[in-house]
């Protein structure tokens, strides 16, 4: 009974990334994915940049510490997901706007599926479901 409770109660709202400079990842995100800022929260040591999906879904927190310490990359993590109903354009959209191509793309389960790397080196993974709109 908990567990229902808990599924009923509980919902997934944010993913938070860590990034050396807020006003390029937020460029990034802007341009390459059509998300806006929604909402930015100013603390003494951090700065968090809220943005949202056009579609609805999810928010993309990006965090930046205010005393400039060195970032390190993790492997404990996978990427930021992105499906979408036009693959190339959002391939070639996301590239435009600084994304390189690390893997793909290839098909994937009927659909297509490519991992990018943002200009901050986040992972990125796009993805075209075969015969399903966007969620």
């Amino acid at each position: 009974m908990a567990e229902a409770a808990t599924r009923a109660r509980d919902t997934l709202a944010f993913f938070k990334i860590v990034t050396a400079d807020v006003e390029r990842a937020e460029a990034f995100f802007t341009g390459a994915f059509a998300m806006a800022r929604s909402n930015q929260v100013e603390g003494p040591t951090f700065r968090e940049i809220m943005l949202t999906a056009p579609v609805g879904g999810f928010t993309l927190v990006l965090f930046q510490w205010r005393d400039g310490r060195a970032l390190q990359s993790g492997s404990l993590h996978g990427p930021i997901g992105f499906v979408t109903r036009d693959f190339d354009a959002s391939l070639a959209q996301a590239i435009a706007h600084g994304a390189t191509l690390d893997r793909g793309p290839f098909d994937y389960g009927g659909g297509q599926v490519a991992f990018l790397l943002g200009p901050e080196g986040h992972e990125i993974e796009l993805m075209a479901r075969a015969g399903k709109a966007a969620a």
